[in-house]
């Protein structure tokens, strides 16, 4: 796991409990705060002070030349480089990460900090989040140590499968390849997301597309990062949604194509926890579910009784968004 550091400088005591409350693994604070970050909680501190001694332990470098990346090459072998450019330039950073270690870069957003995490598909070693809004910094830290965020799944029980006629459904395409028990949450209701698996697994039909989910028709729900839905129908190149796992975990994949056509429906019933929930999907062999363990199991062989995984709330939404309000969806 990368580390994450906060910079606090100038200080600001409701950054640092937003970093403690966030998982950051260190901060970065003026000289003579150390004990009143150890008074809020218990975090490694970088200062000319800190446990980290900025100027000894850590040190900051702007490249300028190709000289630099050199002398940085070097440093980097008993010290943390905090690497900094005239205009974020990629190749220099390339450059280091593939000859050096202990390379670190400071960002703001959260594009800067998924660039520096991607270099050359390794990544700088670590991040300075330099955001002084404690909103934004919990936010761009849940994406970022939320990497593998986890969901709760839970078993539903199918009461009823109904063929239904032709409508415009959605296949998500991504720029990521997902794997066996691996799809994305969709439903026709926020309360209860149903885990469809990714055209990732062998048959006699179609060749393999693993990066695709045939997810359903426009209206339904998607789960998408920080706990957001979408409508299927908005989706884009270039949005993002969860690929989720039948253990839960999950992470964001980028959308690279979305296509709409139109194809016959099925309405898949059940209960859960909460009482009764639906989803529709097309009605074709190669569409998938997935059962308690992680089992695929096609739309067309499930019968009343078989249990599949779906994510269940009693909340509602806006825009989106989760509320506490009182919302009907049949």
């Amino acid at each position: 796991m990368k580390q994450i550091w906060v910079k606090v400088d100038p200080w600001n005591k409701e950054l640092v409990t937003t970093a403690l409350e966030s998982g950051a693994d260190a901060v970065v604070v003026p000289e003579g705060k150390t004990e009143q970050v150890k008074e809020l909680g218990v975090i490694t501190t970088v200062a000319p002070d800190g446990d980290l001694k900025w100027g000894v332990d850590v040190l900051s470098f702007e490249i300028r030349s190709g000289a630099d990346e050199e002398e940085i090459a070097k440093l980097s072998r008993n010290a943390k480089v905090v690497v900094k450019t005239t205009d974020w330039t990629i190749i220099p950073l390339e450059n280091l990460v593939a000859k050096a270690g202990n390379i670190w870069v400071e960002v703001s957003n959260l594009d800067e900090a998924r660039t520096a995490l991607g270099i050359l598909e390794k990544g700088v070693d670590g991040l300075i989040l330099n955001q002084p809004d404690p909103i934004k910094l919990k936010t761009l830290m849940t994406e970022l140590k939320g990497g593998r965020l986890t969901v709760d799944l839970v078993p539903v029980t199918v009461t009823n499968i109904k063929p239904l006629a032709m409508g415009d459904r959605v296949c998500v395409d991504t720029c990521s390849l997902m794997r066996a028990a691996e799809g994305m949450l969709v439903g026709n209701s926020s309360q209860g997301l149903f885990l469809v698996h990714a055209e990732s697994l062998e048959n006699p039909y179609v060749a393999p597309r693993p990066f695709r989910v045939n997810a359903g028709p426009v209206h339904s729900y998607i789960l998408c990062p920080q706990g957001r839905t979408r409508y299927l129908s908005e989706l884009k190149a270039g949005d993002e949604v969860m690929m989720v796992n039948a253990e839960g975990k999950m992470h964001s994949v980028v959308v690279g194509r979305v296509k709409v056509e139109r194809r016959p429906l099925l309405l898949i019933e059940v209960t859960g926890p909460n009482g009764r929930l639906a989803t529709i999907l097309q009605n074709a062999e190669t569409i998938r579910l997935v059962r308690p363990g992680g089992e695929a199991v096609s739309v067309v062989k499930l019968i009343p009784g078989d249990e599949i995984l779906a994510m269940v709330s009693t909340s509602a939404r806006h825009f989106g968004y989760e509320i506490t309000e009182t919302i009907t969806e049949k």
